[in-house]
This record gives structure tokens, C-alpha cells and sequence, in this order.
């Protein structure tokens, strides 16, 4: 289908070269493609009409800023022309330069490309930085109208959403270390009650020459250690501070570590019941594990 599209586009810039309003068909459509971030449009027209790269001015590179069209933003990059743009580009009003501009909210329909207000956060920074990194030093020290500079700027837009975020990772934390916490009790209560018992005389596990045995116990050690883990990690996302830059990789990172630990702590401690169920059934009724298998 996509690829269908792209014909019919292709199609459609060779059909407007032929009419003698091709330069303001051209601009229209590529000032919406950049408006829209459709970057498919601004290619095919500057394929077909080189001369497009002049529509972009800065109303056109505010609103990609603004609107974080990320795709548009690096086919601007390719032509070489973000520099010029980034330095002449001002808002409306108030004296804002692009750090100003790029540090304002995103839209709504931006902002929920990503579920949770954390990794909006985050994607919020990102952008921002990536602005930051092309903008003249002298910007992220400029004042606009309120006496702010661009990170002061970007804290205060972001005031209401830091707070979100703070409480969707405390939520999610907490949810995590309730998990963790009840996988690492069941996983010690097994480790001490052994399947098949203990021989009455040497106290030797009776199946400690099986190896599914040896398989249990390695399975519910990991289970042990991991979940243990998992729950250090969620507390101590329960207890950092939240200042806005944890979002950009110190949260989501412990986040993204608490959540491995867990699922590997709940793949080990099925594993260790898989073995267990095997030695306590035995292997001439195997077929107890299929349901396991699947």
C-alpha cells in the first residue's frame, strides 16, 4: 500500500509539472508535508522540483519544531539548511529563540504516541536536547520575554507533567516490587522444602543425583537472586528524587532493568516448577510437562 502511494505521488509531481501553476501547487503541498510531518511529500517534490528546498522559511521550521516532527527535522539536516533555520527562527512573541520554542509542550496527539507520562517525559528531553545540540551556545543562555532561559523555560512547561510522571513511576515501581516481593517468597519457601524430601539418616536430598534436581535448584536460586534484584531497583526508583533530567535515561533505564530482573525471575521459578513436577512425577508421566512446553 505504501509503496502504491508513493507511485501515485510520484505520478502526481510529473502531472503538475505540466501546468503552469506548478510553483504554487508545490509550495502548498510542501509547506503541508512539513506541516503534517510527511516527509514521503518533501522528497518527491524536491525530486521533481528542486527549487522547493527555498519554501523552507521559518513559519515552516517552527512548526516542525514545535509540533516534533522528528523525520522532517533530519530531512532538513540532509539538505543543510537547519543552521541558518535554527538561528533565525523566533516565536510570535516574547522574544523566544528555537531552544525556546522546542522546550513548550508537545501537542496532545504528539504526546500520546508514547503511553506513560515518564516516557513522554523522556521523549519530551530528547527532543529537546536534539535541538540543543545544533543551536549556538549562546541560546541555551538567552532570555526571552519572561527573563527565562530555555531550560528554565522547558521546567516550567513542563511542570504538570513531571509531576505525572513522578506518579506513573512510582505506580508502576510499586506495582513491580509487590510482584518481585511475592515471587522471592514463594522461590525461598521452595528452596527450603525440597521435592521428594531428605534421606532420614544422611539428610541428602533423596533426588540430589537427578538432574532434574540439579536443574530445580540452579532455576530457584536465579528466581531467588533476580527477584531480590528486582525489588532493590524498584525501591530505588521509589526513592530518587525526580528532578527533570532523571527522565531522560537514569528512570527509564531502572525501569526497563526492574522489568527484565522480574520477568527472568518469573522464567526461572517455572522452570524450577517444571523440574519439580518432573521429579515428583516421574519420568514415565513426562507428559505432565506439555503444558509447560507450550
Amino acid at each position: 500500500m505504501h509503496s502504491l502511494t508513493l507511485q501515485l505521488l510520484n505520478h502526481l509531481c510529473t502531472e503538475v509539472l505540466k501546468v503552469s501553476r506548478a510553483k504554487e501547487i508545490f509550495r502548498q503541498s510542501f509547506i503541508n508535508g512539513a506541516k503534517y510531518g510527511i516527509p514521503e511529500i518533501l522528497e518527491e517534490i524536491r525530486k521533481s522540483y528542486p527549487f522547493a528546498l527555498e519554501y523552507l522559511d521559518e513559519n515552516v521550521f517552527k512548526s516542525v519544531v514545535s509540533n516534533r516532527n522528528e523525520k522532517i527535522f533530519n530531512l532538513i539536516c540532509e539538505t543543510g539548511m537547519h543552521r541558518q533555520l535554527i538561528i533565525r527562527t523566533r516565536g510570535d512573541s516574547n522574544n523566544d529563540n528555537i531552544l525556546h520554542l522546542a522546550g513548550k509542550l508537545a501537542p496532545p496527539h504528539r504526546l500520546s504516541l508514547v503511553s506513560g507520562a515518564a516516557l513522554q517525559m523522556q521523549r519530551e528531553l530528547l527532543w529537546f536536547k536534539e535541538i540543543e545540540k545544533y543551536a549556538p551556545r549562546a541560546f541555551s543562555e538567552s532570555e526571552n520575554g519572561n527573563k527565562d532561559k530555555p531550560k528554565m523555560a522547558f521546567i516550567k512547561e513542563h511542570e504538570k507533567l513531571i509531576k505525572e510522571g513522578e506518579k506513573w513511576m512510582k505506580g508502576t515501581a510499586k506495582f513491580y516490587t509487590l510482584a518481585a516481593a511475592l515471587i522471592a517468597t514463594v522461590v525461598f519457601a521452595a528452596a527450603i522444602t525440597i521435592p521428594g524430601g531428605n534421606h532420614d539418616d544422611t539428610g541428602i536430598p533423596n533426588f540430589s543425583k537427578e538432574i532434574a534436581f540439579k536443574v530445580f535448584m540452579v532455576s530457584d536460586a536465579l528466581s531467588l537472586f533476580l527477584s531480590i534484584a528486582s525489588v532493590l531497583i524498584c525501591l530505588s526508583i521509589l526513592t530518587t528524587r525526580y528532578a527533570e533530567d532523571d527522565f531522560l535515561f537514569a528512570l527509564p533505564r531502572r525501569l526497563i532493568f526492574g522489568l527484565v530482573t522480574l520477568f527472568l525471575s518469573v522464567t526461572f521459578m517455572m522452570i524450577a516448577y517444571s523440574s519439580a513436577i518432573y521429579l515428583l512425577f516421574g519420568e514415565k508421566k513426562a507428559w505432565i510437562l506439555l503444558p509447560w512446553l507450550h
